[in-house]
């Protein structure tokens, strides 16, 4: 765990979010998980989680070290999708919101895919 410039301590982690269940994945690292969910889902950041509205916290892991997150976070990039998914579906198999465990309000339900 570190602190930040404000004293608060912050924790490293790689997150999964998703954009419904076997929908579109993205794999990130940050040094604190909540403001990190929070600007994901008010899209304050443009690109590839914004144009393919992905919000849902699916999984994430927390490291002892940014260092040990970031090389996690590249393990998992370079993972095949099938082993992604497998890593979410064991501890997640219903790919519930997890940020809602936090007070986070549900998102509402994608409409149906083809």
């Amino acid at each position: 765990m570190t602190i930040g410039g404000n004293g608060v301590e912050r924790q490293p982690a790689v997150y999964i979010l998703a954009s419904w269940r076997n929908g579109t994945i993205y794999i990130g690292v940050t040094s604190d998980l909540l403001p990190r969910i929070i600007q994901h889902r008010a899209g304050s950041f443009g690109g590839f989680t914004k144009v393919y509205d992905v919000k849902r916290l699916v999984w994430f892991e927390m490291a002892a070290t940014m260092e040990g997150a970031i090389g996690r976070e590249k393990q998992l990039k370079n993972w095949r999708r099938a082993w992604k998914l497998e890593l979410i579906e064991t501890d997640n198999p219903t790919w519930r919101d997890l940020a809602e465990d936090w007070g986070f309000a549900p998102l509402p339900q994608p409409s149906s895919r083809a």
